[in-house]
């Protein structure tokens, strides 16, 4: 979903992180699955910002994590690895163009 204006500020990204109750009843686990993806995150995010910010660009990133377990971090942090790549390699958000009126 394109994002029509993000706050002005010096980060290109604005990113966040959830874990289903109904997947992690815990709260102690849903908060382990979120600190877990954040950490993984925050090490990696470099490469994407320094892109977005040579393009001007800006993001808006939600990420839920819907595993039934908690991974170890290095498999987190190599899913976020993909997600970043993904993230990067987008070039301009394009808009569909809207479909044709028919006319009745």
């Amino acid at each position: 979903m394109p994002v029509d204006a993000l706050p002005a500020g010096k980060h290109p990204v604005q990113v966040g992180f959830s874990a289903s109750t109904r997947r992690f009843p815990h709260a102690t686990d849903r908060n382990r699955v979120k600190r877990l993806t954040r950490e993984a995150w925050r090490l990696q995010k470099h490469q994407l910002y320094e892109q977005l910010q040579s393009q001007s660009r800006k993001l808006a990133v939600f990420l839920i994590y819907t595993d039934k377990n908690i991974q170890p971090f290095s498999t987190v942090q190599s899913k976020i690895s993909v997600i970043l790549r993904k993230l990067a390699a987008t070039g301009e958000p394009t808009v569909p163009p809207l479909p044709p009126i028919p006319n009745y």
